[in-house]
Protein backbone atom coordinates (compact mmCIF):
# COMPACT_ATOMS: atom_id res chain seq x y z
CA UNK A 1 0.00 0.00 0.00
CA UNK A 2 1.40 3.58 -0.83
CA UNK A 3 0.56 5.96 1.38
CA UNK A 4 -0.07 9.58 -0.33
CA UNK A 5 -3.44 11.00 1.19
CA UNK A 6 -3.07 12.02 4.57
CA UNK A 7 -5.67 13.63 7.42
CA UNK A 8 -4.66 15.08 10.42
CA UNK A 9 -7.34 14.41 13.43
CA UNK A 10 -6.61 17.37 15.69
CA UNK A 11 -5.19 20.79 14.93
CA UNK A 12 -3.02 22.17 18.07
CA UNK A 13 0.29 22.29 18.52
CA UNK A 14 1.69 19.18 17.53
CA UNK A 15 -0.99 18.62 14.98
CA UNK A 16 0.00 21.43 13.26
CA UNK A 17 3.12 20.31 13.01
CA UNK A 18 2.42 17.25 11.90
CA UNK A 19 0.30 18.22 9.19
CA UNK A 20 3.51 20.93 7.85
CA UNK A 21 5.78 18.42 8.06
CA UNK A 22 3.85 15.86 6.10
CA UNK A 23 3.08 18.11 3.39
CA UNK A 24 6.68 19.64 2.93
CA UNK A 25 7.48 15.98 2.69
CA UNK A 26 5.28 15.70 -0.51
CA UNK A 27 1.89 13.96 0.93
CA UNK A 28 -1.55 15.76 0.58
CA UNK A 29 -2.58 16.82 3.85
CA UNK A 30 -6.23 17.56 4.91
CA UNK A 31 -6.56 19.38 8.78
CA UNK A 32 -9.85 18.82 10.61
CA UNK A 33 -10.56 20.20 13.77
CA UNK A 34 -13.92 20.71 15.16
CA UNK A 35 -13.89 24.82 15.01
CA UNK A 36 -13.04 27.57 12.47
CA UNK A 37 -11.09 28.78 15.11
CA UNK A 38 -9.28 26.43 16.05
CA UNK A 39 -7.99 26.08 11.93
CA UNK A 40 -7.46 29.67 11.93
CA UNK A 41 -4.96 28.88 14.56
CA UNK A 42 -3.42 25.99 12.87
CA UNK A 43 -3.35 28.50 9.61
CA UNK A 44 -1.08 30.99 11.65
CA UNK A 45 0.94 28.31 13.32
CA UNK A 46 1.91 27.27 9.14
CA UNK A 47 2.68 30.69 8.78
CA UNK A 48 4.86 30.74 11.37
CA UNK A 49 6.05 27.60 10.16
CA UNK A 50 7.11 28.56 7.06
CA UNK A 51 9.15 31.55 7.84
CA UNK A 52 10.91 29.27 10.56
CA UNK A 53 12.00 26.54 7.40
CA UNK A 54 13.23 29.81 5.43
CA UNK A 55 15.55 30.46 8.43
CA UNK A 56 16.78 27.63 9.95
CA UNK A 57 15.87 24.47 6.89
CA UNK A 58 16.93 26.29 3.77
CA UNK A 59 13.51 25.74 2.21
CA UNK A 60 13.30 27.81 -0.98
CA UNK A 61 9.90 29.65 -1.89
CA UNK A 62 8.70 27.18 -4.08
CA UNK A 63 9.12 24.29 -1.69
CA UNK A 64 7.09 26.31 0.80
CA UNK A 65 4.43 27.34 -1.78
CA UNK A 66 4.19 23.65 -2.93
CA UNK A 67 3.64 23.04 0.82
CA UNK A 68 0.91 25.31 1.23
CA UNK A 69 -0.54 24.32 -1.96
CA UNK A 70 -0.60 20.69 -0.45
CA UNK A 71 -2.41 21.76 2.61
CA UNK A 72 -6.62 21.51 3.16
CA UNK A 73 -8.63 22.42 6.27
CA UNK A 74 -11.96 21.63 7.20
CA UNK A 75 -14.81 21.16 10.11
CA UNK A 76 -16.34 18.46 8.07
CA UNK A 77 -15.23 14.94 9.63
CA UNK A 78 -16.66 13.33 6.58
CA UNK A 79 -14.81 14.81 4.13
CA UNK A 80 -11.76 15.31 5.75
CA UNK A 81 -11.21 11.20 5.73
CA UNK A 82 -13.04 10.31 2.95
CA UNK A 83 -10.10 9.38 1.05
CA UNK A 84 -7.36 9.28 3.37
CA UNK A 85 -5.07 6.43 3.15
CA UNK A 86 -3.72 7.42 6.77
CA UNK A 87 -5.12 8.82 9.82
CA UNK A 88 -2.99 10.79 12.39
CA UNK A 89 -4.75 11.65 15.65
CA UNK A 90 -3.74 14.34 17.93
CA UNK A 91 -6.92 15.05 20.01
CA UNK A 92 -7.07 15.73 23.63
CA UNK A 93 -5.64 13.51 25.93
CA UNK A 94 -8.97 12.24 27.69
CA UNK A 95 -9.96 8.79 26.70
CA UNK A 96 -13.27 10.00 26.48
CA UNK A 97 -12.62 12.44 23.51
CA UNK A 98 -10.57 9.79 22.10
CA UNK A 99 -12.87 6.72 22.36
CA UNK A 100 -15.53 8.80 20.58
CA UNK A 101 -13.25 10.10 17.94
CA UNK A 102 -12.24 6.36 16.88
CA UNK A 103 -15.86 5.30 16.87
CA UNK A 104 -16.81 8.24 14.98
CA UNK A 105 -13.98 7.42 12.43
CA UNK A 106 -14.28 4.20 12.08
CA UNK A 107 -18.65 4.86 10.88
CA UNK A 108 -17.13 7.04 7.94
CA UNK A 109 -13.42 6.21 6.65
CA UNK A 110 -12.65 4.14 3.90
CA UNK A 111 -11.73 0.18 4.12
CA UNK A 112 -8.03 1.34 3.26
CA UNK A 113 -7.19 3.73 6.03
CA UNK A 114 -4.90 3.53 9.18
CA UNK A 115 -5.52 4.92 11.58
CA UNK A 116 -2.51 5.92 13.65
CA UNK A 117 -2.62 8.10 17.56
CA UNK A 118 -0.42 10.69 18.80
CA UNK A 119 -1.63 9.49 22.05
CA UNK A 120 1.69 10.45 25.07
CA UNK A 121 -0.56 8.48 27.88
CA UNK A 122 -2.60 5.59 26.08
CA UNK A 123 -1.81 2.18 25.13
CA UNK A 124 -3.52 1.59 21.28
CA UNK A 125 -4.54 -1.72 23.06
CA UNK A 126 -7.36 0.45 25.33
CA UNK A 127 -8.42 2.05 21.52
CA UNK A 128 -8.32 -0.54 19.28
CA UNK A 129 -12.19 -2.03 20.25
CA UNK A 130 -13.44 1.16 19.05
CA UNK A 131 -11.41 1.83 15.64
CA UNK A 132 -13.21 -1.33 14.12
CA UNK A 133 -10.25 -2.13 12.69
CA UNK A 134 -7.87 -3.02 14.97
CA UNK A 135 -5.35 -4.72 12.38
CA UNK A 136 -4.92 -1.30 10.80
CA UNK A 137 -4.64 0.45 14.80
CA UNK A 138 -1.10 1.73 16.08
CA UNK A 139 0.72 4.49 17.41
CA UNK A 140 2.99 6.69 15.33
CA UNK A 141 4.09 9.04 18.52
CA UNK A 142 5.76 12.52 17.72
CA UNK A 143 7.88 14.77 19.62
CA UNK A 144 7.97 18.64 20.09
CA UNK A 145 9.04 19.93 18.10
CA UNK A 146 8.69 17.37 15.17
CA UNK A 147 11.30 18.93 12.95
CA UNK A 148 13.97 18.72 15.40
CA UNK A 149 13.17 15.97 17.44
CA UNK A 150 12.97 14.26 14.79
CA UNK A 151 12.04 10.46 15.52
CA UNK A 152 8.68 8.55 15.05
CA UNK A 153 8.12 6.14 17.41
CA UNK A 154 5.69 3.12 16.24
CA UNK A 155 3.55 0.78 18.75
CA UNK A 156 1.22 -1.50 17.73
CA UNK A 157 -0.66 -3.75 19.97
CA UNK A 158 -1.54 -7.39 19.41
CA UNK A 159 -4.10 -7.37 16.36
CA UNK A 160 -1.94 -4.90 14.58
CA UNK A 161 -0.97 -6.56 11.35
CA UNK A 162 2.83 -6.56 10.43
CA UNK A 163 2.03 -5.32 7.23
CA UNK A 164 0.63 -2.26 8.36
CA UNK A 165 3.65 -2.24 11.62
CA UNK A 166 6.24 -2.10 8.09
CA UNK A 167 3.74 0.76 6.33
CA UNK A 168 3.99 3.21 9.34
CA UNK A 169 7.53 2.31 9.92
CA UNK A 170 8.17 3.46 6.32
CA UNK A 171 5.94 6.12 6.29
CA UNK A 172 7.66 7.65 9.30
CA UNK A 173 11.06 7.52 7.49
CA UNK A 174 9.48 9.03 4.57
CA UNK A 175 8.30 12.54 6.22
CA UNK A 176 11.38 12.78 7.74
CA UNK A 177 11.39 10.59 10.74
CA UNK A 178 13.76 8.03 12.62
CA UNK A 179 11.62 5.48 13.00
CA UNK A 180 11.54 3.99 16.54
CA UNK A 181 10.09 0.93 16.26
CA UNK A 182 8.79 -0.28 20.03
CA UNK A 183 8.47 -3.87 20.11
CA UNK A 184 5.90 -4.45 22.56
CA UNK A 185 3.26 -1.64 24.39
CA UNK A 186 5.06 0.60 26.29
CA UNK A 187 3.28 3.18 28.17
CA UNK A 188 5.33 6.89 27.35
CA UNK A 189 6.98 4.58 24.54
CA UNK A 190 10.47 5.49 24.83
CA UNK A 191 10.91 8.96 24.78
CA UNK A 192 7.91 9.83 27.44
CA UNK A 193 9.82 6.87 30.28
CA UNK A 194 12.40 8.73 29.90
CA UNK A 195 11.26 12.38 29.22
CA UNK A 196 8.14 12.03 32.08
CA UNK A 197 10.23 10.99 35.25
CA UNK A 198 12.11 14.49 34.56
CA UNK A 199 8.82 16.24 34.28
CA UNK A 200 7.83 14.98 37.39
CA UNK A 201 11.01 15.51 39.27
CA UNK A 202 11.10 19.54 38.08
CA UNK A 203 7.15 20.07 38.61
CA UNK A 204 7.69 18.39 42.08
CA UNK A 205 11.00 20.69 42.90
CA UNK A 206 8.91 23.88 41.76
CA UNK A 207 5.34 23.13 43.61
CA UNK A 208 7.15 22.16 46.65
CA UNK A 209 9.14 25.42 46.98
CA UNK A 210 12.80 23.94 46.37
CA UNK A 211 13.49 25.76 43.47
CA UNK A 212 12.08 28.13 40.95
CA UNK A 213 11.74 27.34 37.35
CA UNK A 214 14.34 29.35 35.77
CA UNK A 215 16.51 28.08 38.03
CA UNK A 216 15.88 24.16 37.41
CA UNK A 217 15.84 24.87 33.90
CA UNK A 218 19.39 26.15 34.41
CA UNK A 219 20.30 23.23 36.32
CA UNK A 220 19.17 21.08 33.69
CA UNK A 221 20.54 23.28 30.70
CA UNK A 222 23.82 23.61 32.18
CA UNK A 223 25.05 20.35 33.41
CA UNK A 224 23.43 18.26 30.56
CA UNK A 225 23.77 21.08 27.20
CA UNK A 226 20.50 20.52 26.72
CA UNK A 227 18.75 23.38 24.48
CA UNK A 228 15.45 23.41 26.64
CA UNK A 229 15.14 22.74 30.43
CA UNK A 230 11.88 20.81 31.92
CA UNK A 231 9.78 24.44 31.75
CA UNK A 232 10.49 24.89 28.33
CA UNK A 233 9.70 21.28 27.48
CA UNK A 234 6.35 22.05 29.66
CA UNK A 235 5.59 24.90 27.65
CA UNK A 236 6.25 23.04 23.84
CA UNK A 237 3.73 20.17 25.27
CA UNK A 238 1.65 22.94 26.46
CA UNK A 239 -0.77 23.27 29.39
CA UNK A 240 -3.60 21.58 28.83
CA UNK A 241 -1.29 18.37 27.97
CA UNK A 242 0.10 19.15 31.02
CA UNK A 243 -2.56 19.59 33.46
CA UNK A 244 -4.27 16.30 31.89
CA UNK A 245 -1.27 13.94 32.71
CA UNK A 246 -0.99 15.46 36.46
CA UNK A 247 -4.90 14.96 37.10
CA UNK A 248 -4.70 11.46 35.86
CA UNK A 249 -1.69 10.59 37.51
CA UNK A 250 -3.47 12.66 41.11
CA UNK A 251 -6.71 10.41 40.13
CA UNK A 252 -4.81 7.06 39.84
CA UNK A 253 -3.00 7.41 42.60
CA UNK A 254 -6.08 8.94 44.92
CA UNK A 255 -3.18 11.88 46.06
CA UNK A 256 -4.88 15.43 46.90
CA UNK A 257 -1.44 16.76 46.61
CA UNK A 258 -0.89 15.92 43.58
CA UNK A 259 -4.61 16.97 42.71
CA UNK A 260 -3.96 19.94 44.17
CA UNK A 261 -1.09 20.69 41.65
CA UNK A 262 -3.27 19.87 38.29
CA UNK A 263 -5.32 22.90 39.71
CA UNK A 264 -2.99 25.37 40.08
CA UNK A 265 -1.74 24.69 36.86
CA UNK A 266 -5.34 25.55 35.42
CA UNK A 267 -5.88 28.50 37.56
CA UNK A 268 -2.20 29.43 36.96
CA UNK A 269 -1.89 28.77 33.41
CA UNK A 270 -5.15 27.60 31.80
CA UNK A 271 -7.63 30.10 33.23
CA UNK A 272 -5.53 32.64 31.69
CA UNK A 273 -5.00 30.98 28.61
CA UNK A 274 -0.93 30.75 29.51
CA UNK A 275 -0.70 27.36 27.39
CA UNK A 276 2.25 27.72 26.33
CA UNK A 277 4.08 28.17 23.13
CA UNK A 278 0.87 27.88 21.36
CA UNK A 279 -0.64 30.84 22.92
CA UNK A 280 2.82 33.27 23.03
CA UNK A 281 3.21 32.53 27.15
CA UNK A 282 3.54 29.46 29.30
CA UNK A 283 6.52 29.79 32.29
CA UNK A 284 8.03 32.06 29.96
CA UNK A 285 6.85 34.44 26.47
CA UNK A 286 7.38 33.64 23.27
CA UNK A 287 8.60 33.97 20.37
CA UNK A 288 11.63 34.56 22.33
CA UNK A 289 12.00 33.07 25.70
CA UNK A 290 14.67 33.97 27.78
CA UNK A 291 16.05 30.68 28.03
CA UNK A 292 17.48 31.06 24.84
CA UNK A 293 19.14 34.24 25.48
CA UNK A 294 22.72 33.46 26.45
CA UNK A 295 22.84 35.52 29.68
CA UNK A 296 20.13 33.08 30.87
CA UNK A 297 22.51 30.34 31.55
CA UNK A 298 25.53 32.54 33.12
Amino acid sequence: MQIKNVTIIGAGVLGSQIAWQTAFKGFNVIVYDISEESLKKAKNFHRNFSEYFKLHKNATSNEIENTFSRLQYTTNLKEAIKDADLISESVPEIFEIKRDTYQKLSNLASEKTIFTTNSSTMLPSQLADYTERPEKFLALHFANPVWEANIGEIMGHKKTSPEIFDIVVNFAREIGMIPIPIKKEQSGYVLNSLLVPLLHAAETLYFDGVADYKDIDKTWMISTGAKFGPFGIIDLIGMNTLYNIIKMRGEKLKDEKILSRAEKIKKNFIDKNKLGVSTGEGFYKYPNPEYQNPEFLK
